[in-house]
């Protein structure tokens, strides 16, 4: 068999050790399940083992205060980048919930909501399906 090079995606931070799930208000008209996100009907979000994501977005810092919500955030923009969720319908929740993950995990209320802000401003583009990550290829 010949050796024709890799297929990859660049531009990650982090890689998920083991699956994560919670519980969410977005509920899609039928469950989903893509090799790395599963959400149901009945808004059982599951992120898989191996996922990469990216932290969070712009100037913010990652931290152990705001992993989980860009994790669950990064997951969700995902399945509408790949039109799985409809944006129109669910960015909002989804920003919403980064915010309140954020509080439960210690963030600040005024600091969550200048996030909330900034998400609500300029978080769209990243919804979108042009915004995939591209696959490159090496050598």
């Amino acid at each position: 068999m010949a050796d024709h090079g890799i297929a990859y995606r660049s531009g990650y931070k982090y890689q998920l050790a083991e699956d994560y799930s919670l519980k969410i208000s977005i509920k899609p008209g039928t469950d989903i399940d893509t090799a790395f996100i599963a959400l149901d009907a009945q808004g059982n979000l599951r992120v898989k083992s191996g996922y990469a994501w990216d932290g969070t977005s712009g100037p913010v810092v990652d931290t152990p205060f705001n992993l989980r919500a860009s994790l669950v955030h990064d997951a969700l923009y995902q399945l509408m980048r790949e039109k799985s969720l409809s944006a129109k319908e669910h960015k909002e929740k989804a920003d919403k919930l980064f915010k309140k993950l954020v509080k439960e995990d210690g963030v600040p209320a005024p600091v969550a909501q200048v996030y909330y802000e900034a998400l609500k401003k300029l978080g769209k583009p990243a919804t979108k399906p042009e915004n995939a990550k591209a696959v490159k290829h090496a050598p």
